[in-house]
């Protein structure tokens, strides 16, 4: 009987010592960096959410119409105050602004390659965004000239119309592409050089619509410029 006792006593003790007897495990077994970036793989995937999410608030989508209507919105009010053979235009961007290239930009993995985007540009399957298009046919409808500023290139001028036009934009007033003598320049100083063509042929720019603040920077300025989100690529 006191040989089966100390047999369980001994039994139960060798259970218990790893927990009762063990030594603690240490507590730093990864030894990490300091990483002072944020991550881009994660980036990447939080920028794909954004894009896809549906919800009302803090999505893509949600952004972009909320930009759109204050548009919209500032038209109305400044067309309730125009007077009688006022030139009335406004101006707008076309990648991101217009028109979506998100197929391409995940296609890509965010990444810019010349031959992929000139190929993209070609097949002219941009989809239009939307809150830019109900912006669009509430400029015409009112008579209000519409003019595109692109940092697109001339040769992809067919390319562009053709794709403005299957996307749902009709009869626009003007359609500026870079040429030769403006690839060297800062984006700011070509669309602003665009824009100041547009007011010397007698018009006034009431919004100037853009996803980069290079598409609204320079002077002349319109009398309201909108910033469409963008968070996925940046054009100084």
């Amino acid at each position: 009987m006191k040989a089966s006792r100390i047999l369980l006593t001994f039994a139960y003790f060798m259970i218990l010592s790893p927990v009762l007897g063990a030594q603690a495990p240490p507590q730093n077994r990864f030894l990490t960096s300091r990483e002072p970036t944020p991550n881009l793989g994660q980036l990447k995937l939080q920028l794909i959410a954004y894009h896809d999410c549906v919800d009302d608030k803090a999505c893509y989508v949600s952004d972009i119409n909320r930009q759109s209507e204050l548009a919209i919105a500032y038209l109305r009010q400044r067309l309730a105050k125009a007077k009688s053979g006022e030139k009335l235009a406004i101006v707008l961007d076309i990648d991101e602004t217009a028109l979506s290239n998100w197929e391409e930009e995940k296609r890509d993995d965010f990444g810019y390659i010349e031959k992929d985007w000139n190929d993209w540009v070609n097949e002219k399957k941009s989809p239009a965004i939307a809150g830019t298009l109900r912006l669009y046919n509430e400029a015409l409808k009112h008579g209000v000239s519409v003019f595109f500023i692109t940092g697109r290139a001339n040769p992809q001028e067919a390319a562009t119309s053709e794709n403005l036009k299957a996307a749902g934009y009709r009869d626009w007033a003007g359609l500026s592409l870079r040429g030769p003598h403006s690839a060297g320049q800062p984006v700011a100083e070509f669309k602003s050089g665009e824009r100041q063509k547009i007011v010397d042929a007698g018009y006034h720019i009431i919004l100037n619509v853009g996803d980069q603040l290079s598409d609204l920077a320079g002077n002349p300025h319109a009398e309201r410029s909108v910033k469409l989100p963008n968070p996925f690529y940046y054009i100084p």
